[in-house]
């Protein structure tokens, strides 16, 4: 753990070679390094590199995750939502979210939701060197770290864009890739009706699945009460999804359910 601490130190205090630095140590000490501690897992389905798109599970629960890239006027309104719900998610922030709203950041955490990345600057990430990949995943890392103390384990990729690189990238830096298996398509602007019927009639919708939301959509705070109500009556439990993902002895199948090797 020392030498861990000596090259987040390191990494603090350079960019560039030594973000590269870090990852490739990490993975050297204990295999792939995912979250904070090494995992006996693949991510590899046949010749692909899968994010976590839904998980395999007995348990009648699903995951809310709200992307965070632009606007926050509606954030308060969601973390009451959700508090009067008394439910917790997962927000995926970017850098430039974090700077622009770093008290928002905050109440996200004081709330007890999942703080997530989501790069620093919204790229195409399969388009970016190995180097800028890393660039994106720690800088907004050491900015949430810097403002709240939170090591996030949790990376989605912009656009939900990626290769092989991508995730082993991620996953080299501690992360574990999270993509979505029911999109509330609440970035389309349609309304309320909208959001509601595409989530809660969405053919994968089931145990494990990944819904995901925009805090900045225009619709989305409007139609939180009842997508919660409508969830609850299904029988959902809505967990964050650093409670739904096994974080390790687990496999991929080739949708990208992630289904744990333990029995």
């Amino acid at each position: 753990m020392k030498n861990v601490g000596r090259m987040e130190r390191l990494l603090q205090r350079h960019r560039g070679g030594a973000l590269i630095l870090l990852c490739t140590l990490l993975a050297i000490a204990g295999g792939v390094r995912f979250g904070n501690a090494t995992a006996q897992t693949s991510s590899r389905a046949g010749d692909r590199e899968l994010p976590v798109y839904c998980v395999e599970t007995d348990k009648k629960q699903v995951a809310l995750s709200f992307d965070a890239a632009w606007g926050n006027e509606d954030t308060q309104q969601i973390l009451d939502i959700l508090a009067n719900h008394n439910v917790h998610v997962t927000f995926f922030m970017t850098g430039g979210w974090v700077s622009a709203y770093p008290e928002d950041v905050k109440k996200i955490q004081a709330a007890g939701h999942d703080l997530g990345n989501h790069s620093e600057n919204h790229k195409n990430m399969s388009q970016l060197s190995k180097e800028e990949c890393i660039s994106e995943l720690m800088t907004v890392h050491n900015k949430v770290k810097e403002l709240t103390g939170v090591e996030m384990t949790l990376f989605r990729p912009p656009y939900g864009d990626y290769d092989n690189e991508v995730i082993l990238t991620a996953q080299e830096c501690g992360y574990y890739p999270i993509q979505w298996s029911v999109d509330s398509l609440d970035w389309k602007d349609y309304g309320v009706q909208s959001i509601l019927d595409t989530v809660l009639k969405h053919k994968n919708l089931e145990e494990g699945a990944i819904i995901l939301c925009h805090n900045g959509a225009k619709y989305t705070a409007q139609a939180l009460d009842e997508l919660l109500t409508g969830l609850a009556e299904q029988g959902y439990e809505v967990v964050p999804i650093s409670e739904l993902i096994y974080k390790d002895n687990y496999h991929m199948d080739h949708t990208g359910r992630q289904i744990s090797d333990v029995s």
